[in-house]
């Protein structure tokens, strides 16, 4: 029977590819939608229409002899990423909210709006929830919207100097109403693109169109950026969109589940949700894996099945419980050393930062005693263990690198017990 997971495994597959062919059939820009129907005979496919974008009327602003073409913002946006399916979290609650206000007074709110975080937390579908409430208002003359990477901007503003028709690229970029750019950390030492991207965003910002940013990082920390942009992408807010928290985790779980109109025990919404804690992404794609499996094999989603099925996504075979000596000697390997070497007296800064992240992860996904921890590393006691954690956690807040090193970690031992346990 067809169900919402089939149609969303349709359009994220071939999508791009059907609009393209679209297009080309029909001369104009088309928007892809992939429907289904409950309780239909088991054989009856998604339906998949290819429906015509109305196209903009012209801007008054702009001589008819240097208008640019009218931007189709539909195509390149993706239908699931409103703001009706976005979960809040303590992690992203400042994120969502100014998202909203900017959706809701565009360049008069927040201008411009930087998200800035890992990839997979919903920073790209918070920018393109922005451009879905503002198309759906429904103003006498509909936006002009763009929703670009930055790494395609370079690559257009290549082919036109190439081309020899960088008058009407920046005419183009300079005519939208909301700009959306995504991943600007790959402008960082791109000098002419820094220069393009500059008097774009000054052309927009004056004329009260409202621009909105990504990245992996803050501002202030991408190296390679002129600091003329730095100062501009701090003018409005700045907002940092985190990884969630378990109760966070567990509601996207359930929001998906429920989208995908399959129930999962909470018992299997508590695994996958201490088993992907960095990524919105994986979540969601953890689940598409277990509808994925229960609808190719016809077997129900019990906690057993999904432990089995999740564990598949490493196939590194790994015995016996899982102990402090084991992940002391797994995280020495990930700084090519070995445990002999974090239970010794050595103390050079890569051993001493391998045994404190080592600590740190026992006492995360263990949670075993200070004193048992102190035994793995040579009987050391509980007060240096203790001390170890604080830095660690003093260093992941002050450090973005290295955070990110230590959760992608954590993540990798927690899919081992899961391994374990399988």
């Amino acid at each position: 029977m067809p169900t919402q997971f089939n149609a969303e495994w349709l359009e994220d597959k071939y999508g791009d590819i059907l609009q393209e062919l679209g297009m080309q059939v029909t001369g104009t820009p088309v928007a892809l939608r992939v429907s289904y129907k409950r309780n239909t005979p088991e054989r009856q496919p998604p339906r998949v229409t290819l429906e015509p974008v109305a196209a903009r009327p012209p801007d008054p602003s702009h001589p008819a002899g240097n208008q640019a073409p009218a931007p189709v913002a539909a195509p390149s946006l993706n239908a699931r990423y409103t703001f009706d399916r976005f979960v809040v979290g303590e992690n992203n609650r400042l994120a969502q909210a100014a998202s909203r206000a900017v959706a809701e007074r565009p360049g008069r709110s927040y201008n411009p709006l930087f998200l800035y975080g890992p990839t997979g937390l919903g920073k790209t579908h918070l920018m393109q929830a922005i451009a879905h409430r503002i198309l759906d208002c429904g103003d006498e003359r509909p936006a002009r919207i763009c929703y670009i990477p930055a790494e395609q901007f370079m690559n257009e503003m290549v082919s036109a100097i190439q081309e020899n028709r960088t008058d009407a690229f920046r005419a183009r970029y300079r005519s939208y109403d909301l700009l959306l750019v995504d991943d600007v950390q790959f402008l960082r030492k791109k000098e002419h693109t820094q220069e393009e991207f500059f008097h774009t965003f000054n052309a927009l910002y004056n004329g009260g169109r409202q621009i909105v940013l990504t990245s992996d990082r803050r501002p202030k920390e991408l190296e390679g950026l002129e600091d003329r942009l730095v100062s501009r992408f701090e003018w409005g807010l700045v907002a940092d969109v985190s990884p969630p928290d378990y109760e966070t985790r567990v509601a996207i779980l359930q929001k998906k589940a429920q989208e995908d109109n399959v129930d999962l025990e909470p018992a299997i919404l508590d695994l996958v949700a201490r088993c992907y804690r960095s990524s919105v992404r994986e979540l969601e794609g953890a689940v598409l894996k277990l509808l994925a499996f229960g609808s190719l094999t016809r077997q129900e989603i019990t906690l057993d099945v999904a432990r089995a099925t999740l564990a598949g996504d490493d196939d590194r075979p790994v015995a016996g419980p899982e102990t402090p000596e084991a992940v002391r000697d797994w995280v020495a390997s990930q700084w090519e050393l070995s445990g002999a070497t974090l239970a010794s007296k050595e103390r050079d800064r890569k051993t001493s930062t391998a045994r404190q992240v080592a600590m740190h992860l026992i006492k995360k996904v263990l949670d075993v005693p200070l004193t048992r921890i102190g035994k793995a590393f040579g009987g050391r006691d509980h007060s240096t263990v203790l001390y170890s954690l604080k830095q660690v956690a003093k260093r992941m807040d002050a450090d973005h690198d290295f955070r990110q090193r230590v959760e992608g970690l954590e993540e990798q031992l927690r899919r081992r017990q899961l391994r374990r346990s399988a």
